[in-house]
């Protein structure tokens, strides 16, 4: 059965992050009650995921509608494969850990965040990717194989969760409030030379319109779905970068060969990926279109209000 429902209590992972401080706002302006889960001390409940007896203590005798899992390990953009290991394993032990934790809550529906690098790393070309294409193929590399299993997984335990209502939502890159703001002083100081774009775009999601989608499937989203939510103009990520100087009023990266970002082997591997992406179901079925239809609109509103 689809949950339609107004006015519930929301357990949210990764509520302290920027994307969960979106959700926060989001949910909340949607009439919902919003409790933080995470180990800061702003969290009304504070435990760790990968703790699993410490975080069933947290929750013991709470009770909670849904369960968004929305924590990421990251601080900054990942260069280097190492900087996504702590990632991964949030996305396996620490989904499987609040899958028991959302069941103790009594809660009825789970809520993941995804990415849309589950298709693979790699140029899917002229293709336009949908949910119905292969998620988690396995990676070409133990490096990315290691990334691929874990958001494989994480929807693996997701979907086969029994008594609960699982849906995974698969973002494009994020910009916007509280993301795009890390770019501008590496900007300013011109120390950020990126390659070019050479025809590879990617799809990307301004954070307050991946907010929007989140509420949207907690309260339309159908069960054992996935969705993707990306906006409607795919962009390469030198031409996104170059947008945000543009906008913003700063230097733009420096353009380097592309072999001079091999020490940065993640973002090397993302660099060199291209993929079309379309977020029909998530329009046809959430209700949700992308407020900001591209990245350089998206940008030029954020400019706007600073």
């Amino acid at each position: 059965m689809t949950t339609n429902q107004q006015n519930q209590s929301i357990l949210l992972a990764g509520a302290s992050g920027v994307l969960g401080g979106h959700l926060t706002r989001a949910l909340t302006e949607a009439g919902h009650k919003v409790t933080g889960l995470g180990r800061g001390a702003a969290n009304g409940v504070r435990a760790d995921l990968m703790d699993r007896d410490a975080l069933l203590r947290a929750v013991d005798g709470r009770h909670f509608d849904t369960v968004i899992h929305a924590a990421t390990a990251l601080r900054k953009p990942p260069m280097r494969h190492r900087d996504m290991y702590a990632t991964d394993a949030l996305r396996i032990a620490g989904t499987t850990h609040l899958i028991e934790a959302a069941r103790a809550t009594g809660a009825r529906r789970f809520v993941v965040e995804s990415m849309v690098f589950g298709y693979g790393y790699g140029d899917f070309g002229d293709h336009v990717v949908t949910e119905d294409d292969t998620f988690g193929p396995r990676g070409t590399t133990p490096q990315l194989e290691r990334h691929l299993e874990g958001m494989r997984v994480k929807e693996q335990l997701t979907f086969e969760a029994t008594d609960l209502e699982g849906i995974a939502l698969r973002f494009g890159l994020f910009y916007g409030p509280g993301g795009t703001d890390a770019l501008l002083p590496m900007l300013r100081k011109r120390q950020m030379p990126l390659p070019d774009d050479q025809g590879r775009v990617l799809p990307w999601v301004e954070l307050t319109d991946a907010a929007r989608a989140t509420a949207a499937a907690v309260e339309r989203g159908r069960p054992g779905r996935a969705y993707n939510v990306v906006d409607r103009t795919p962009l390469g990520f030198r031409a996104h970068v170059v947008c945000v100087a543009e906008e913003f009023g700063v230097p733009k990266p420096m353009t380097v060969p592309h072999w001079m970002t091999r020490p940065m082997p993640y973002a090397h591997t993302m660099m060199s990926s291209s993929m079309r992406v379309s977020a029909a179901r998530a329009e046809q079925e959430l209700g949700w279109t992308p407020r900001y239809a591209s990245a350089r609109e998206g940008l030029a509103a954020l400019a706007a209000r600073r």
